[in-house]
């Protein structure tokens, strides 16, 4: 299916509701949302909520050390954010231009929003199914480290400039921390930070440098939870309580919360897992 999952926590946060009750309209323009809403409910659940058989390790009552958020978007407002990425006449999804200086960087009156994270986490891949909707945008995807060598900036519609930036760590760009650091120090209208971590690894000491500028540039910032269909579900639950511990413990401008990401990549179609907490 092509993906809708991560695609509302960038354009804003909708207003939450509980359960998996069918909404009366959901205003989607995507054939595989309707395909979505036509799964049996225990699949529709298993996709769209695919922490829920972990919730109850999650629980705040039964945690009091963690300050956790259970996050269950509605189905329709998950249509509606999918809608953000939905090319049409109206609504231009494109690809602006590479730079490697802030100097060079498109300059638009609009709020931006940047993706971060290690070689090889999915980054890439994650933003390539984001613009699903948008066939005619090419997102350069590779199974080598370091593909991404710039900042590579989209316009989604009217609403944000999407920023897919270097990965770091192994085979980073020679100039990633005067291209990146810059940009994160210096970039006015940077409204929100895409931190991806690798569920498989966990935080990786390049993961907390990078905690680390988000938290020195006084940042909000977001850490979304990748590859979490590669871990059994003991070693994901360890590595969600051990990321979710060192986000309430170690940070002031992360969100409280983790943005799950299934990175089922292929042929142009993905699954992405709707977060949940």
């Amino acid at each position: 299916m092509a993906t809708s999952g991560v695609r509302f926590a960038v354009g804003r946060l909708f207003k939450l509701t509980r359960g998996l009750g069918r909404p009366s309209r959901v205003y989607s323009t995507s054939q595989s949302f309707a395909e979505v809403l036509r799964l049996p409910k225990r699949q529709l659940t298993k996709l769209v909520y695919p922490l829920q058989e972990l919730e109850q390790y999650l629980v705040p009552d039964t945690r009091p050390d963690l300050h956790l958020r259970i996050f269950d978007p509605s189905l329709e407002d998950i249509a509606r954010a999918e809608n953000f990425f939905a090319a049409t006449t109206t609504n231009r999804i494109e690809y602006l231009s590479s730079a490697v200086r802030l100097s060079h960087a498109p300059e638009l009156p609009r709020p931006e929003v940047c993706f971060i994270g290690r070689s090889n986490v999915g980054k890439s891949s994650l933003i390539k199914a984001l613009f699903s909707l948008a066939p005619e945008v090419e997102v350069r995807v590779s199974r080598k480290p370091g593909h991404t060598k710039k900042m590579n900036f989209f316009k989604v519609g009217k609403c944000f400039i999407l920023v897919d930036m270097p990965g770091y760590g192994y085979r980073a760009p020679e100039d990633f921390v005067d291209m990146v650091e810059t940009y994160l120090k210096e970039r006015r209208n940077l409204k929100r930070t895409f931190l991806l971590v690798d569920s498989v690894v966990g935080i990786t000491e390049n993961d907390k440098i990078a905690v680390e500028m988000c938290e020195e540039f006084s940042l909000p910032y977001v850490m979304v939870l990748t590859k979490i269909d590669k871990s059994s579900k003991g070693h994901l639950l360890k590595q969600i309580l051990q990321i979710q511990k060192f986000v309430n413990t170690k940070t002031q401008g992360c969100f409280p919360q983790l943005f799950p990401v299934n990175t089922g990549f292929g042929a142009g179609r993905s699954e992405v897992g709707r977060p949940k907490i």
